[in-house]
């Protein structure tokens, strides 16, 4: 097994680069992070082969297409044995309108983020979970009125800033 390559500060500066505009040219990147364009895509490529970049894609302006609608959900499993939480989790792979998902500590177990085109929508959705034995016990859902912050990158520079100096 080969061990992932070091990070330097180029490095986390490609990933904050291609995080924020995955389109743009690597003469454009080199020219954000200061190499010449062999070499920068030559760390892009070692990157993208250690899977620090796992992927390239568009955002959609979904409200272009049509109404959706955003739900949280929280959810509390029956019982709490390892295989209860690998068996929810493998059928809440397969539900397309599941579009995250996070294990939490606290007051219940998962918050899930629903994407569907309406409440009856996510209702029915729900309701075939609950039938499919996914092993729930309670959840609670909170519908989305607005999103005033969406982020479509992480904080590279800021979490990471000890690292890009």
């Amino acid at each position: 097994m080969i061990a992932d390559p070091k990070l330097d500060r180029l490095d986390f500066r490609i990933l904050a680069q291609l995080q924020r505009n995955g389109r743009m040219t690597n003469v454009d990147l080199a020219d954000a992070v200061g190499l010449s364009p062999s070499p920068c895509l030559a760390r892009v490529k070692r990157l993208e082969k250690a899977n620090y970049i796992t992927g390239y894609g568009a955002h959609i302006a979904l409200a272009k297409l049509g109404s959706t609608l955003t739900v949280f959900t929280q959810i509390t499993l029956k019982d709490h044995r390892t295989s209860d939480f690998s068996r929810f989790e493998q059928r809440a792979r397969g539900v397309s309108e599941i579009i995250e998902c996070h294990l939490v500590s606290g007051g219940y177990d998962y918050l899930v983020k629903f994407l569907t085109r309406d409440v009856a929508h996510y209702q029915e959705v729900m309701e075939a979970i609950l039938e499919g034995d996914f092993g729930i016990e309670k959840y609670f859902s909170f519908i989305v009125i607005k999103s005033p912050i969406v982020k479509r990158h992480d904080p590279i520079e800021t979490i990471f800033e000890d690292r890009m100096r």
